[in-house]
């Protein structure tokens, strides 16, 4: 399924809403612009496997360049608008656009990249004009006929860089027409996320992330309507479900984290029974969020464990979570492998690099084999891993742990600083906390937590012995902080991961 089947049975209804201005596009005006853009960027001379980027923020208009890539077996790479023009450059190079797109509000931004790579020969601006940009209205209405073949496309995205420079993730573009049934997140949507076309789904993080882009396209694909927030805010989420009668989202942990701690007055103030499922993702949940979550909004939580690589996915209802606190779930798209470094399988319970076999390659890094070559096991090359550790249960659920990169080793144990920092994730004194490692002459490296106090809370050092005396009732004494600073801010990205490294420089003199 695609949006040009809703275009004929259901045109006048809206395939996206924009939360805060009501601005809407509706199925027939989404199929004729992304098939006129299709027809627009093949006489610019695009052909099939050619990529543009695009970088934007929030808009409509982003899935009228998102379709006309998927119907034209272009790839379309959206950048997160947040990075330097120098860091936007060095995407624009790596993956070869052809051609940028560029919302109005970014337009500095985008001609300062773009600017900086030869390679791109065409400048496209929607939601606003940009100096040097051909406006793509005006692209779009000087298009002759759609094209009759429609082979599909596919995005190609940057990792989010929270451990290292962003890499290209690369999938073979699909062997059908983007009107052939095939794509599995139609199907997994539909099937375990109870999906179809009077789906009204929320989006509230930034649409040049993985999980917002693909997520918005599957509920257009079924024929649905998309609610996309400008910016995510906690109390006007709230609102918008209410006011748009929701029936799907998906959110990162750190949105729960801040939607509970608004006052109880104004959660109160909000109605929420329209929700039948509220997915969550990217990052795992601590389970007190989570418990605290299913108590406000019910047992409409359903959690996933994957990947922008694509490589699999778990899943887990809120009735099996509750009977299995802190699992991810059991496998929906693969099998779940545990590994040690030489690439064994390890026994249940033994944490582990996790894997997921499938029965083909499903992408690789681009430019960086060596990369794509890390991500393989080194004895099953059809196993494949972003470096999470975790551990399978008796019953195949599977458990995450942390980051490879981000374990603290201390006097020879394992210590996984996740776990640390959900023990505190509702700290009534701690809005944000990062718990990382650092060297230790006699221990390897000791564990340290940096907190972002809430606005109303001064940081001391009976506060830092509050810290840690709350921990003690609840972790093991050798996980327990050696130390506790109190910061401004913690980085996060706009999606709400925390970005350690950045952290990390703080303290090994990296930061500059």
């Amino acid at each position: 399924m695609y949006p040009g089947a809703h275009a004929q049975t259901t045109p006048d209804k809206p395939a996206i809403i924009m939360a805060g201005s009501g601005e809407q596009l509706t199925y027939a005006e989404l199929e004729e612009k992304s098939a006129k853009l299709a027809r627009a960027l093949h006489d610019l001379g695009l052909r099939k496997g050619d990529v543009f980027a695009m970088v934007s923020d929030n808009q409509a208009e982003c899935f009228v360049a998102y379709w006309a890539a998927l119907r034209s077996g272009l790839y379309i790479t959206a950048i997160n608008f947040h990075l330097t023009d120098g860091e936007i450059a060095y995407i624009l190079e790596d993956c070869g656009a052809k051609a940028v797109f560029a919302s109005g509000s970014v337009g500095e931004l985008a001609s300062r990249s773009a600017d900086q790579v030869a390679a791109v020969e065409h400048r496209i601006a929607f939601a606003g004009s940009i100096e040097g940009f051909t406006d793509m209205d005006a692209l779009i209405a000087g298009a002759g006929e759609p094209l009759e073949d429609m082979p599909s496309g596919a995005d190609m995205l940057y990792s989010s860089g929270t451990t290292g420079r962003p890499k290209g993730i690369k999938a073979a573009l699909p062997d059908r027409r983007i009107d052939e049934p095939g794509n599995a997140l139609v199907v997994l949507a539909s099937m375990f996320f109870g999906m179809d076309d009077q789906t009204v789904y929320l989006s509230p993080a930034p649409v040049y992330h993985a999980a917002p882009l693909r997520w918005c396209a599957t509920v257009q694909a079924l024929g649905g309507t998309v609610v996309m927030m400008e910016r995510f805010e906690a109390e006007p989420m709230l609102a918008a479900i209410e006011k748009y009668q929701i029936t799907a989202t998906q959110v990162v942990p750190t949105m729960f984290v801040r939607m509970l701690q608004l006052p109880e007055e104004v959660r109160e103030q909000y109605d929420h029974s329209t929700l039948r499922v509220c997915i969550h993702a990217a990052a795992p949940c601590p389970p007190e969020v989570k418990q605290a979550m299913i108590d406000w909004w019910g047992p409409v939580l359903v959690e996933y464990y994957a990947s922008t690589e694509g490589a699999g996915m778990t899943i887990v209802t809120s009735e099996a979570w509750l009977q299995k606190p802190g699992t991810v779930g059991k496998a929906a798209l693969g099998t779940v492998r545990i590994c040690d470094d030489e690439g064994n399988e390890l026994p249940t319970g033994e944490a582990g690099m996790v894997y997921f076999e499938r029965d083909e390659e499903i992408f690789e890094y681009h430019n960086s084999p060596e990369k794509t070559q890390e991500s393989r096991n080194p004895k099953n090359p059809l196993w494949t891993t972003v470096g999470d550790i975790g551990y399978l249960d008796e019953d195949g659920f599977l458990f995450l742990t942390d980051r490879k990169a981000f374990m603290i080793i201390s006097g020879g144990v394992n210590i996984y600083p996740q776990e640390i920092e959900n023990a505190l994730a509702l700290h009534p004194a701690v809005y944000d906390v990062a718990v990382i490692g650092l060297p230790d002459p006699e221990m390897g490296q000791q564990v340290k937590a940096v907190v972002q106090p809430r606005e109303d809370v001064t940081p001391s050092d009976e506060l830092a012995r509050e810290i840690v005396d709350f921990l003690r009732e609840r972790i093991a004494g050798f996980k327990l902080p050696r130390s506790v600073d109190f910061v401004d801010e913690l980085p996060r990205t706009p999606t709400g991961k925390l970005v350690k490294r950045q952290v990390v420089a703080l303290y090994d003199g990296s930061a500059g």
